[in-house]
Parts: structure tokens; sequence; C-alpha cells
């Protein structure tokens, strides 16, 4: 069973706001971060890079390598995903700083085309947040 890794996402209030960072089609996406991932191997095993936005889980993205970069108090871990965003079922999530191996029964379902357009997002998660939904 693959490892997945949750991170927030800090300056973007919407998916479409990720995207438009990552508008450059010639470049991979890549997650930085400081601390390399000890369970690299169960994470490549289909694991995917989850994503907090303005306190909950959105989408996702498969990953795709995860390499380190330098050496010694100057190394940085670089996670490569997949350019294709699946959209899951918003799920709260408090902040937390860096990032976090996501275990398989916190794993929110993903969202199918329909489902995903059916409603704004700030409107799901304003139902989600009064329980109505």
């Amino acid at each position: 069973m693959p490892l997945h890794i949750i991170k927030l996402v800090v300056g973007c209030d919407t998916i479409d706001d990720l995207v438009a960072w990552h508008a450059d089609a010639a470049r991979p996406w890549i997650m930085q971060t400081r601390m390399t991932p000890k369970r690299v191997d169960e994470v490549l095993e289909g694991g995917s890079l989850y994503r907090v936005i303005k306190g909950q889980i959105l989408c996702r993205q498969t990953i795709l390598a995860i390499d380190t970069i330098g050496e010694g108090p100057a190394s940085r871990c670089e996670v490569t995903v997949d350019r294709n965003l699946v959209r899951v079922a918003p799920t709260p999530r408090r902040p937390f700083q860096g990032w976090r191996y996501l275990q398989h029964a916190d794993i929110p379902p993903d969202l199918t085309e329909g489902e995903a357009a059916e409603m704004p997002a700030d409107l799901a998660r304003q139902l989600r947040e009064l329980g109505a939904w």
C-alpha cells in the first residue's frame, strides 16, 4: 500500500491559483522542502502529494520522483509531481509545518468530474463547516 504526503499550500486561495503558479508548461511541477522523507520507497509505490489550501485538503497529485539536492545544511528535497490535479472531497485539516505522511485511513475520496464541477468550492466549504453537507 503506498504512503502519501500532505503539505500546506501557502499564498493561494484556490486550486486555480495553484495551477496559475505552474503555468509554465516547460518545467515539471516540483514541491521543494527542507526534509527528505525517510520512507521514499513506500511513497514512490504510487503515493500522492495531497494539498491543503485554506484549511482544507482539496486536491492531490501523483508523486513521480523524490530527490535530495545539495549536501549538509544546504541540502533540500525536491518532490516532482504529475501535472494532473485530482480534486478530492474537501476535508478540514489543521495547520502544520513542513510536510507530513498521510496514512491510508485519512485519505479523502477523489471527486468525479461531475462532483468537482457541481458546486463552487467556497460554498461546499461553508456547507461542510455548518455540517449541512
